[in-house]
């Protein structure tokens, strides 16, 4: 097993449709291939309250509306960082997240009109004033992502929105992460391994940066 100095959070981002879990499913394999200490997790559905709260907000059959929605998501994340995120970076583990906070500016901010401000203020009250050491932003076009889903059996209410509010998602992506040094944009058009290679690469030099290994 690799030694990390100390703990690392990775968040891979991105709209329903990019690719993220075909990503996050190869880059677990590589990591645990090469013996990292790894904690693979997701919001929400990282603890027993997320898991419930996703099945809630993923599959409800009544109207939430979008300060309920975006409330709901952050008491996951807060159950989220004081159950496990927080105790996997003091035990030194590399944690990869499916989506974090930046997901909920960008769903609720951006696509459902809430206050970016108070979203941020009540994120890092969440998160104890921990955030991801790096991003990977997995881009892609609304058509492609949309043809996706397609072909997807189940769907999310979230899977489900227009066209709209997909666009404006990516909007909300590319405006929140422009010059952020702790982003790294990864074509989601790309083949899946490469895509892998690429975030693999990113994380390496991440750790060698910030002297981890």
């Amino acid at each position: 097993m690799k030694a990390l100095k100390r703990g690392m959070l990775i968040s891979i981002e991105g709209i329903d449709g990019s690719g993220k879990s075909t990503l996050i499913q190869q880059l677990t394999q590589k990591l645990v291939d090469e013996h990292f200490p790894l904690v693979v997790t997701k919001e929400p559905g990282g603890t027993l309250l997320g898991k419930q709260l996703r099945t809630l907000l993923q599959e409800r059959t009544f109207t939430i509306v979008p300060k309920a929605e975006y409330l709901l998501f952050a008491a996951d994340r807060a159950q989220h960082f004081e159950e496990l995120i927080i105790p996997s970076l003091k035990a030194n583990k590399l944690i990869i997240s499916d989506r974090m906070a930046d997901s909920s500016l960008v769903y609720q901010g951006f696509g459902r009109g809430l206050d970016l401000g108070m979203m941020q203020t009540i994120n890092q009250w969440a998160m104890d004033g921990f955030k991801p050491d790096l991003t990977l932003y997995v881009q892609i076009s609304v058509e492609t992502a949309l043809e996706r889903l397609k072909q997807r059996k189940q769907l999310s209410v979230f899977d489900k929105e227009k066209e709209t509010f997909f666009a404006k998602l990516v909007e909300g992506f590319e405006t929140i992460f422009r010059n952020r040094p702790d982003v790294i944009y990864l074509d989601g058009q790309q083949t899946p391994a490469n895509i892998t290679q690429q975030a693999y690469a990113a994380i390496l030099t991440r750790m060698t940066t910030n002297n981890l290994l």
